[in-house]
């Protein structure tokens, strides 16, 4: 009798071990992946006192965190930023070389993610859903997680901004972008005909009314404030008409991005893909790439050192802990991934750093358009020299170089010999031949990578460190230096170890890495490497 008790617990217990090794995960359930748009790397330590246990401390603590991390080409804007992390790639070979751009093979100027052959999915205004990723030109891991199941795996992306929604999502996923007159959530038919049944919900609480009448305040008392400088400055930018950039904050339809309802709202729409189309659940791994793009719309108006967006930065914190928080009772802690990254960092404001005795300045609309067109024509005689000018680069008139039997080279020289007199101009270089003269190695690199023949100016202007072109409130980004091209790199969750590293990591390694996670071919156009230190070992 006791040899036959011993026996069936023998094979209870063997019966356990079996079903427990048969559950054993050897991929993530989901992956979210998330960009913030303008999050400079020192945020994750300048406000880190202020931040919750389970949000991004969460993530920088119990994850891996990359504190080296930067990027890897000299073109800091959003769709370029969007689309790199997710391809791994460089604006020469995607073809994403900035949010605009002029086509020189049909001689015009593109939008990041326009596409005049598809039309608006939703209520909205009409021309806000005539988007697609048609403009790029390789594949995302979103894309290549779709071919390696089958198509059987769901890749959502949301964000305020389209292209923050589009570019991850690749060219297979489903997107959705905020419309910001009719306060609703679309998409194109490029992705499907009508709105799912949830998406058309979560219009109709209409949200936004909510928000616009409680207005934005503090979250907590403004004199705890102590990270940021005096609320009351000359040289932030103001919302919604407002007389003074000062809290409280009147909110509009308009404005809504322009305050941390923005994030709010991402948030609530993110997580609602995920209830309602069952991410992570199912027999393949599912991604949801969501994009909070208010950081950047607040920072560009008020700037780094600015209550808005220390404000910003302590509830989208509490946002991450409400995400992790629900993944975890969804799907269970341990059982999915995410990384968190960012699309770009951001410059100080210049009157703000001339406050306090550092260089700074900035060109205001065309100026060295126009101060490069009249060099040329100083030195070649009338004629129109430049074609279009973006991304600090110079698309040159090559039927007016032809007439006039000069060549790149030669535009180069002149445009130079003026322009490096100018104060806050270090030089100009052809990005077309790869032609940098004597600037360091370092930053040589990262101008390396951004000729595309297509769509590219064969002349670049790089300004000096501190300066931008933008406008005269306010502040923005774009350039190779260190405040526009680190950013954070955390890693968490399934596969992922506990730690950190401060040796030199780009954001074209975030899609190699997330690929060697889930045991997949990496995108077609990758040139990063995999952060391996970050990664569990492989189980089979």
């Amino acid at each position: 009798m006791k040899i036959k008790i011993l026996g069936l617990l023998l094979l209870a217990s063997t019966s356990i071990f079996a079903q427990k090794k048969k559950v054993e995960l050897t991929k993530p359930k989901l992956v979210v992946g998330i960009v913030v748009d303008q999050m400079r790397y020192d945020y994750l330590y300048r406000f880190y006192d202020k931040y919750s246990d389970n949000g991004l401390k969460r993530l920088m603590n119990d994850g891996f965190n990359c504190r080296n991390n930067h990027y890897h080409y000299a073109s800091t804007v959003t769709g370029p930023g969007h689309a790199h992390i997710y391809t791994g790639s460089s604006p020469a070979i995607s073809g994403i070389v900035g949010n605009e751009w002029h086509d020189k093979v049909e001689n015009k100027d593109h939008y990041v993610v326009d596409d005049s052959t598809v039309n608006i999915v939703g209520d909205g205004r009409p021309n806000n859903g005539k988007m697609s990723p048609n403009n790029l030109k390789v594949t995302t891991i979103t894309d290549q997680l779709r071919i390696a199941s089958q198509f059987n795996s769901k890749v959502i992306g949301v964000a305020i901004k389209d292209r923050g929604s589009i570019l991850p999502a690749g060219h297979t996923g489903m997107a959705y972008w905020y419309d910001a007159y009719s306060g609703n959530w679309i998409t194109s038919d490029y992705y499907q005909k009508e709105l799912p049944t949830w998406v058309t919900k979560f219009n109709a609480q209409k949200l936004p009314e909510t928000y616009i009448a409680k207005g934005w305040e503090t979250l907590r008392p403004i004199e705890s404030y102590v990270e940021t400088e005096a609320d009351d400055q000359p040289y932030e930018a103001t919302i919604s008409g407002e007389p003074k950039a000062v809290f409280p904050h009147k909110i509009t339809m308009a404005s809504i991005a322009s305050s941390y309802y923005g994030n709010e709202l991402t948030k609530k729409f993110a997580l609602a893909a995920f209830d309602a189309e069952n991410l992570g659940r199912g027999a393949y791994t599912d991604f949801l790439a969501v994009s909070f793009s208010t950081p950047d719309y607040v920072g560009h108006a008020f700037g780094p050192q600015s209550k808005e967006i220390e404000d910003v930065y302590i509830r989208f914190d509490l946002d991450i802990a409400e995400i992790l928080n629900h993944l975890d009772a969804t799907l269970g802690k341990g059982t999915y991934s995410v990384f968190l990254s960012a699309d770009h960092g951001v410059a100080e404001i210049p009157s703000f750093l001339r406050k306090h005795n550092i260089n700074s300045g900035l060109f205001t609309g065309s100026d060295m358009q126009k101060k490069a067109e009249a060099a040329l024509v100083a030195k070649f005689g009338e004629g129109k020299y430049i074609e279009a000018s973006d991304n600090y680069q110079l698309y040159l008139n090559h039927k007016t170089l032809k007439s006039k039997k000069l060549t790149t080279t030669d535009a180069l020289e002149a445009v130079k010999e003026v322009l490096e007199k100018e104060d806050g101009i270090y030089t100009v270089v052809d990005i077309s031949k790869g032609d940098f003269g004597s600037i360091p190695t370092y930053y040589k690199e990262k101008l390396n990578t951004i000729y595309n023949p297509k769509r590219s100016g064969e002349l670049m202007v790089l300004v000096e460190p501190a300066w931008f072109s933008g406008y005269t409130k306010g502040t923005t980004h774009g350039t190779m230096y260190a405040y526009d091209t680190h950013v954070p790199l955390l890693l968490y969750g399934w596969g992922i170890k506990k730690g950190e590293t401060t040796k030199n990591t780009y954001i074209s390694d975030i899609a190699p890495t997330i690929a060697q996670l889930l045991k997949i071919l990496e995108p077609n156009g990758n040139i990063g490497k995999p952060v391996s230190e970050a990664l569990k070992k492989s189980k089979k």
